[in-house]
């Protein structure tokens, strides 16, 4: 790890085989191979596991309430427009009731990056169902498998004539650290999307560790370089404008 994680705060508290360990590190990494330290850029996390962030940072940063990582974000922003304000929290925080200010904060075009750690699940709190949730998931709230679609996170991402989505995951190192890069360097509103799976509170048999988690992820998805509508098992990236 580079200096930009607190190493005093490490071992992480999250739990063994957690991909958020993965994901930490190279967003650190990504940030020092762009230049940007304490001095340029402040890092804002909501409620969540993913919210741990913040704290881990070696920078300025803001652990918000839940929901509202993103209008902390633009306010710091908009106070200091010389600064790289780079959201990082999960998709019940994001997606759930912050997904209002996702809406508008991207239709304003506001010059921030959104890192979306998406495991389908309200993990912190014991597992609930989230609007991220497949149709079928089991969680604590939908014990005989969700009945609902999930939330169009692409369809969001892409409603505005200027836009840019990715999706990765945190099996694609490299492809992960490019997402973040062209996403922090784009100018006006980025998204992008880490899909992972919890395994501590998934009931599936498939992710009885974090290495069966990133066999899993490394086989269901593939990259693309078509700059165009990705399918559910695609990574890639979406921009416009």
């Amino acid at each position: 790890m580079n200096d930009l994680i607190k190493q005093e705060m490490m071992p992480a508290i999250w739990c063994q085989g957690c991909p958020l360990g993965i994901i930490l590190a190279q967003f650190a990494n990504v940030l020092a191979e762009l230049g940007l330290s304490k001095d340029n850029a402040v890092i804002v996390s909501g409620i969540g596991c993913t919210g741990r962030f913040a704290g881990y940072m070696n920078m300025d940063s803001v652990h918000t309430t839940h929901g509202r990582a993103i209008p902390v974000a633009e306010g710091i922003k908009t106070a200091n427009p010389a600064l790289n304000v780079i959201v990082v929290s999960g998709d019940g925080d994001l997606l759930g009731i912050g997904g209002n200010h996702m809406l508008h904060s991207s239709r304003r075009d506001i010059d921030i990056t959104v890192i979306c750690i998406n495991n389908e699940l309200y993990g912190l709190t014991g597992g609930q169902l989230a609007p991220t949730s497949q149709i079928g998931a089991v969680t604590l709230t939908s014990p005989q498998g969700s009945a609902v679609e999930p939330i169009n996170i692409q369809g969001l991402s892409t409603l505005n004539k200027k836009h840019f989505y990715a999706r990765t995951t945190p099996a694609h190192v490299q492809h992960m650290k490019k997402c973040m890069s062209e996403a922090i360097s784009w100018k006006g509103f980025s998204f992008v999307e880490i899909r992972t799976k919890c395994i501590t509170r998934s009931k599936s048999p498939l992710f009885k560790t974090g290495c069966d988690l990133l066999n899993w992820l490394k086989t269901e998805y593939k990259i693309t370089d078509e700059n165009r509508k990705l399918k559910d098992n695609e990574m890639g990236i979406i921009k416009s404008g």
